[in-house]
């Protein structure tokens, strides 16, 4: 929130107090503790006042340096509070005590004059805590604590979650506090106290309730965050690339699991106020399949369980008299089963009164269980705080899996109040943000226990810090049309800034119906994307519905999705074990090329393939190509940069280029994104330089492509029983059947 009126005036009714200069620093345990009055201390009369701040610098990590700021340390401590990672280290601490160093990067107190902590980096002041930034702000009668964090000249500012404004942050302010509220306004499903910058440094606010960012705003050229209470608490996490930084922020929050493949062909949804039965779903499943369509997963929005019963986990006996015969049935089909769940119980549901008598439910601080009528009449709150709360509702799941369902859309989990009780004694405001966790966790640990690693997935709309350990996430309800289109990107190039590796979106948007041209220009996005579901609101989503070419389009691009399933593996391999998300924004992925800074219609899809959403029906779109020799994945045409390129496409197609030095794999599949990555996998090589060696690994085999003069020689371990290596000018691939081949008179 916003303190000062202009530069020189605090807002009325605000009283505000910095720290003005260092009085003692005490050292121990790899830790520096700095009292620092908010007067400065000329004679003895002066230690009989307040407040004094209390800053206290620690490591959990190399690299990331914590900050606390405390007034009154009587506060009760508060739950919930994220669940952190920390590395054993032995932090180095100047013999003075101004200067605690954790790994490459440093805190350094001003040991006189005016108040000033640095943050330092290869001798380079990263980011400064400058006089009047840090401090306690009392108004209408709360107290605050807050701090400021210098922006240099150009230091640009991403993530604090999935935003759809403006992928750069500067100049916005940000409540962290999740909402239901589409995919047009500042509000966010996915808020996350956390952002990264290009200046070689990302913060992260220890603070799981509401924190309020100034980005650039209150004061132009400073990060302001502010949190009510008695206690700040932050960590500044060292690069000095921002995937880097993203790697030690989801070190430290932790990094993705890796989701099963089969998640990542395509979805397909009944769709949310639509009619359907089995009839309806069997006829849907049978023309995807007559039209060459693959399909991983069939998805039951909420009509599946019974109007006013959401929810209660049970099938709707109108409608799916024989759920378990007709499960069996879908899944004959090799197809996988998601539907849709909330943490919401109506008050019709049977579930209701059982989560009275059980005591499962949020209530009110006079003990009755907290309702509303909005979304569902009479509805409450599962309160996953009460272990027996937690292992109740993960019963009904383990009920839906033993039918045959395999995975599970968590929707909502945004509007939680803070007039209630909380089982554990948890604060509400704390839990506000923080339920998401706790709901998706539950979720997924059930799914997790059930199927293994690797092979639980939910499909979530909210989240925090943290729940990318959850994946996958998807981007709420949008408007179909391309301005929300737009939006959708950016917010997941915003969320993927964030920690999260792994993001979705309703094809063709969810509120309204898409005219065909925007429904193919999505597909090719969706496709294009690391998960994709065919979603929508009062319609259906089947491309025939459209016209003739969407089937083609879809058909097109569903099968390019499962040819690209051995590179998109190896991407989604880097979300779990690195945190680098599979969708990046261009800043992420070349954060030295000034001209990538505000790109926000267009990304990389892992470490090599552009991609350039047509946001048109006419097709024109005019995209940004880095330095290098990249070639059109479609027609092979190379294009040089550093500079803006434009065309003109057709729904077939979308600009779509190999990054320079790419050896690309290739499946042989085209059918479903499951398979053995290896067998049969074509190596596309693209502007291979000579003395250029790139290595592969494609599920259990590795590939090292070498190239000298005008030869290229490739090395397979543990070679599959066929493979082959091609170049994008159309010539037959040259197959391999050992471990070993060179290609002579390379141009």
């Amino acid at each position: 929130m916003k303190f000062s009126n202009g530069y020189w005036l605090l807002r009325d009714g605000v009283q505000a107090a910095h720290p003005v200069e260092v009085y003692d620093i005490t050292t121990g345990d790899g830790e520096i503790v700095v009292h620092a009055p908010t007067h400065h201390i000329r004679h003895r009369g002066d230690l009989l006042k307040g407040p004094v701040v209390t800053v206290a610098f620690s490591s959990p990590m190399p690299d990331v340096i914590g900050v606390s700021v405390t007034h009154f340390e009587g506060e009760v401590p508060h739950e919930p509070r994220f669940g952190l990672a920390t590395v054993e280290h032995e932090p180095e601490i100047g013999e003075d005590g101004h200067l605690l160093t954790s790994g490459a990067l440093s805190v350094r107190i001003r040991q006189s004059g005016k108040w000033q902590v640095d943050f330092v980096a290869e001798d380079e002041i990263l980011t400064t805590s400058a006089a009047k930034g840090m401090g306690f702000m009392n108004f209408e009668g709360k107290h605050y604590v807050r701090d400021q964090l210098d922006l240099g000249v150009g230091d640009t500012v991403y993530g604090l979650g999935e935003r759809f404004g403006p992928l750069v942050r500067n100049g916005q302010v940000v409540d962290i506090w999740n909402a239901d509220a589409g995919t047009s306004s500042e509000q966010a499903y996915k808020n996350v106290p956390f952002y990264l910058t290009n200046a070689g440094y990302g913060v992260f606010v220890n603070h799981p309730g509401h924190v309020s960012f100034e980005v650039a705003s209150e004061s132009v050229s400073r990060v302001q965050f502010s949190v009510e209470g008695q206690s700040l608490e932050y960590f500044v996490i060292y690069g000095p690339s921002p995937k880097e930084i993203l790697r030690k922020y989801t070190s430290l929050t932790g990094r993705p699991a890796l989701p099963p493949m089969w998640s990542f062909g395509l979805w397909l949804s009944t769709s949310f106020t639509t009619s359907y039965d089995e009839k309806t779903v069997s006829g849907f499943i049978d023309g995807m399949a007559e039209r060459d369509l693959p399909l991983s997963v069939f998805h039951f929005d909420c009509f599946w369980m019974r109007e006013f019963n959401w929810c209660d986990f049970e099938w709707d006996p109108r409608t799916f008299p024989d759920p378990v015969g007709m499960l069996d049935r879908l899944k004959s089909r090799d197809l996988r089963i998601s539907v849709w769940i909330n943490p919401y119980v109506a008050q019709r549901s049977p579930l209701f009164a059982e989560g009275v008598r059980g005591g499962y439910l949020l209530r009110k601080p006079n003990g009755d269980v907290w309702q509303w009528d909005l979304w569902q009449p009479g509805m409450a709150l599962v309160d996953f705080t009460n272990p027996a709360a937690r292992e109740w509702y993960a019963s009904k799941l383990d009920a839906l899996l033993d039918q045959g369902v395999d995975c599970f859309k968590t929707d909502f989990g945004e509007r939680v109040p803070t007039d209630v009780v909380y089982f554990d004694g948890s604060d509400p405001e704390r839990m506000h943000n923080y339920y998401t966790y706790l709901y998706n966790q539950t979720v997924f640990e059930v799914l997790r226990k059930r199927r293994g690693d690797g092979d639980a997935v939910v499909f979530a709309r909210s989240a925090t810090a943290g729940s990318q350990q959850f994946p996958v996430h998807w981007g709420g309800d949008c408007e179909s049309t391309y301005e929300s289109m737009a939006e959708s990107l950016r917010g997941g190039l915003s969320l993927g800034m964030s920690g999260f590796g792994y993001w979705s979106h309703d094809i063709g948007g969810f509120e309204g119906t898409p005219d065909p041209a925007l429904f193919k220009r999505w597909i090719a996005f969706g496709l294009l994307s690391s998960h994709s579901r065919l979603h929508g609101s009062s319609s259906y989503r089947v491309p025939w519905l459209f016209d003739e070419e969407a089937v083609e389009v879809l058909r097109v691009f569903a099968k390019l999705k499962a040819r690209l399933m051995p590179y998109l593996n190896h991407a989604a391999l880097q979300a779990s074990t690195e945190g680098i998300p599979i969708m990046r924004a261009m800043a992420l992925e070349f954060p030295d090329d000034p001209a990538c800074t505000h790109l926000e219609r267009q990304y990389m899809l892992g470490d090599s393939l552009l991609v350039a959403p047509v946001f048109s029906d006419d097709g024109d779109v005019s995209y940004y190509v880095p330095e290098g020799v990249w070639t059109d994945y479609f027609t092979g045409e190379e294009i040089t940069g550093p500079r803006w390129a434009t065309a003109n496409c057709g729904f077939l197609s979308v600009p779509l280029l190999v990054r320079p030095m790419t050896v690309l794999p290739l499946g042989a599949v085209d059918s479903r994104p499951d398979y053995d990555y290896a067998d049969g996998v074509t190596l596309q090589i693209y502007q291979l330089p000579d003395g250029a060696r790139v290595t592969t690994t494609v599920g259990g085999s590795t590939f090292h492509t070498h190239r000298h003069g005008n030869s290229i020689h490739v090395d397979a371990e543990s070679a599959p029983p066929v493979w082959q290596v091609a170049f994008p000018d159309g010539e037959e691939p040259i197959q391999a059947t050992g471990s070993a081949l060179s290609i002579e008179g390379i141009q």
